[in-house]
């Protein structure tokens, strides 16, 4: 089969097309013949050799992907083969064929297409996990999210509107990514390049936030913190503005706030298999029906990975890059 390999740490020309194997499932596990597969921020991390993958997992990277079952390991009751799926993959997603634990595999929602459902599971797990576990996020509370217009941003400003009816405040880097978040749901989006705690706090007070979701670290920590109600959550899914902060610990103390923070793919099947059950009974009736949408930014076949890596590591993207790994079946709905 073909797959992408990363054949040193550096930029988007160390990805190259080799042949590999075949992989055979194991038990509790499910080969996809992959139609699509999503590029995501932790696989140019990978790219550039500043995320590696965890012990025993292969070197493929991809951690999404839709397609259709044709082969189940001892033990497996669902999915069934010839069944159409989306799967978290703990890696391997760009290659013809991938092996995942079935419990990480969901049925593609009613009315998407396998390059839409290839957009979905590390963005909707991520913001699950983070957004309704990790920070708790209840009915009404206020959400701030950091980066709205990314895969995670617009899955979680959606959840949280519709699920917990949150009041939602993102930042964005430009006009046209700002618009995308309001429609998404935003009550208002800030300009991350300028003052955005100051605009934060003179849009709706001090003390405003609930939970905030950040990607960001380094000096937004305790701008964010500053800005958190009592009780508030504080929830880092990574660290890209640097990876230490000066925390006000007495501050922190008086409001009873709550730092946290994750990452999802080192986690047991089992955690991934219970967030896949909730994304099924809570949010796939949302995209059947459209009220939640995944926004598509551009598809691009497997020997063109380079090139989908590259407009990545200009962040000019608005939605999500995809693969059309089976270029002729991509855009089919099951």
């Amino acid at each position: 089969m073909r797959v992408v390999e990363i054949t040193r740490p550096g930029g988007p020309e160390v990805l190259a097309i080799v042949e590999r194997p075949v992989p055979v499932p194991g038990p509790r596990e499910v080969l996809i013949e992959v139609v699509a597969a999503s590029v995501n921020r932790p696989d140019v991390q990978q790219r550039r050799g500043l995320y590696p993958p965890p012990p025993g997992v292969t070197d493929i990277p991809g951690l999404d992907a839709a397609g259709i079952i044709i082969a189940v390991g001892d033990g497996v009751k669902t999915p069934s083969v010839g069944d159409a799926v989306c799967a978290l993959a703990n890696g391997g997603a760009y290659a013809d064929y991938l092996v995942v634990p079935a419990g990480q595999c969901m049925p593609i929602p009613e009315g998407l297409s396998f390059v839409e459902a290839a957009s979905l599971p590390e963005a909707l797990f991520t913001a699950w996990n983070n957004i309704i576990w990790l920070g708790r996020l209840g009915e009404g509370e206020t959400l701030l999210v950091q980066g709205g217009s990314s895969g995670v941003g617009m899955a979680g400003i959606q959840m949280a509107r519709l699920l917990r009816n949150a009041r939602v405040f993102a930042t964005a880097g430009s006009e046209e990514k700002r618009a995308a978040c309001l429609e998404l749901g935003a009550e208002a989006v800030f300009d991350y390049r300028q003052d955005w705690a100051g605009a934060i706090r003179q849009y709706a007070g001090e003390h405003c936030l609930d939970v905030a979701l950040d990607a960001q670290a380094g000096p937004y920590v305790q701008q964010q913190l500053d800005l958190m109600a009592p009780d508030g959550r504080l929830v880092f899914i990574a660290s890209h503005q640097g990876p230490t902060a000066e925390v006000n610990i007495r501050d922190l103390v008086r409001r009873r706030l709550t730092l946290t923070g994750s990452t999802l793919r080192p986690r047991p099947p089992a955690y991934k298999a219970s967030i896949a059950t909730a994304l099924v009974e809570a949010v796939w009736p949302l995209l059947a029906s459209g009220r939640m949408v995944t926004r598509i930014h551009t598809v691009f076949s497997l020997t063109d990975v380079a090139k989908a890596h590259a407009l990545l590591d200009a962040n000019e993207q608005l939605g999500k890059v995809v693969l059309a790994v089976n270029e002729a079946r991509a855009g089919d709905r099951p």
